[in-house]
């Protein structure tokens, strides 16, 4: 059925070229605009560089950002000053798509000084999975240290392989800490309720389980999963009204962007609105409506790869939309957020893969450039521009 998509899908992945991609509101199909660099309404300034750079976050009142390394090493980056290595943190299983993954603070930071990370850890024999854990940031002016790191979730069950662990993580407003954990290129597991690999996971901020989730009354794993049916997820964010956005990689075509509602399957690897890539077919998602369907695809793939919703007054004009990077893609792009509807806004080329996406405390936008052939991933600031 989709023979034709799927050459051209292949070669355009292979070009790169960002501007080919479309994108599918619904069921209707539209360009996604893409921006030249002299038509940005925003200037970039590089600000450092990085050794594989993965995630970020912001101190507050400080001036300093946290920054993981997917080899394991956490930076601590003073603005103005200089940049050193956080001790502390586990060791990584570092390979293929795994690593030092998702740096957050608890939301009262402040108070309790809890960061968490989530990363690829091994196991028996040649498995691995990805972890999560939480210790205390010790700020000590311009450098920093860890203490007494501890897990607090780990995937079930470790496989073979090192792709798509997802582990992306996201607080809640009331409190409780979202993980993305990605279907380990394992297909099925997404749709076990007995396993935590394709599924949108939330517990306490200690690690336990809500006994408000939808399946807590199955017990163990199963009670962990907010929602299940996801295929490599690496962006969420909250909205202001609470609501859970997330983007996840399509297969050969079919990246999506989804709002996440509490228990429900978004069906993986049963529907797509991409294909496997020896060419079998998927059904799209409008072949099984008792499935949650994306709000947007594309096809071709954009890689999606960090998520925030804006809230700052730097750019009043994208105040509630939603910002991503894109890896393939080598793209800035904003996603329009209406209520519990989303439709394709700005696309801006970067010229570069965009590994994460964050708002700075006063409102300007940071980028995280993926590692270029050894040369190092950027540090980039956006400003409006003139």
């Amino acid at each position: 059925m989709r023979s034709l998509l799927l050459v051209t899908t292949a070669i355009l992945l292979a070009a790169c070229n960002p501007s080919e991609s479309t994108a599918t509101n619904a069921s209707a199909a539209q360009p996604a605009p893409t921006s030249a660099p002299g038509e940005r309404p925003f200037q970039v300034q590089d600000i450092a560089q990085f050794e594989e750079p993965w995630a970020m976050t912001f101190i507050p009142a400080t001036g300093q950002a946290l920054i993981t390394e997917k080899k394991g090493r956490l930076m601590l980056w003073n603005d103005g000053g200089p940049v050193s290595e956080v001790p502390g943190v586990p060791a990584v299983d570092y390979g293929g798509q795994g690593g030092l993954g998702d740096v957050v603070l608890h939301p009262d930071f402040a108070n309790n000084n809890f960061i968490y990370l989530s990363w690829a850890e091994a196991g028996e024999g040649d498995t691995r999975g990805a972890a999560v854990g939480r210790g205390k940031l010790i700020l000590m002016g311009e450098t920093a240290r860890i203490d007494d790191m501890q897990v607090i979730w780990r995937q079930e069950p470790k496989v073979t392989g090192r792709g798509h662990y997802g582990h992306r993580l996201a607080f809640s407003p009331d409190g409780f800490l979202f993980i993305s954990n990605g279907d380990r290129q394992k297909f099925d597991p997404a749709q076990d309720r007995n396993a935590t690999l394709g599924k949108i996971i939330r517990l306490t901020d200690a690690g336990g389980v809500p006994g408000d989730n939808p399946f807590y009354d199955q017990g163990r794993v199963t009670a962990q999963i907010w929602t299940l049916g996801h295929r490599n997820p690496l962006g969420i964010a909250f909205d202001a009204e609470g609501r859970l956005w997330e983007h996840e990689m399509g297969p050969a075509g079919g990246d999506e962007f989804n709002l996440i509602e509490r228990g429900r399957n978004y069906g993986y690897p049963i529907v797509s609105n991409g294909d496997h890539y020896d060419g079998r077919e998927i059904p799209d998602h409008d072949t099984r409506p008792e499935f949650a369907a994306p709000k947007i695809t594309w096809t071709p793939v954009v890689s999606p790869a960090g998520l925030i919703v804006y809230s700052g007054d730097m750019f009043p004009q994208w105040r509630g939309d939603a910002l991503m990077g894109g890896l393939s893609g080598q793209a800035l792009l904003r996603i329009d957020l209406d209520g519990t509807n989303a439709k394709v806004g700005d696309r801006w080329d970067m010229g570069q893969r965009i590994r994460e996406v964050e708002q700075g405390p006063d409102g300007a936008i940071w980028l995280l450039e993926d590692e270029d052939e050894g040369s190092g991933g950027r540090l980039l600031k956006l400003t409006p521009a003139g």
